[in-house]
């Protein structure tokens, strides 16, 4: 569902899943001259609140060296944003 958002908003899917140690990001995505490392929360209802509250520090900084890792290795020179995309499915 992400990945097809994303689309439908004219970004370029990189990389879905990408690993570097034990850190994961979800999707690399590409649109106009920025790197965007997109963290895909869901949840199945709000009891506990909304999906993207539970991007906590520690989550932060794996996505930080995330995009170190990524653009030392790839080469890329763009700007990089971090995103977060919430889903809460209902029945």
């Amino acid at each position: 569902m992400a990945c097809q958002y994303l689309r439908e908003h004219n970004y370029a899917i990189l990389e879905t899943n990408w690993r570097k140690g034990r850190h994961e990001a979800d999707i690399i995505a590409y649109i106009e001259g920025v790197l965007v490392f997109v963290e895909v929360k869901t949840r199945t209802d709000r009891q506990y609140g909304d999906p993207q509250s539970f991007v906590d520090r520690a989550k932060q900084r794996s996505y930080i060296f995330l995009a170190n890792a990524y653009v030392m290795e790839t080469g890329r020179d763009e700007e990089v944003r971090f995103d977060i995309i919430a889903i809460t499915v209902n029945e």
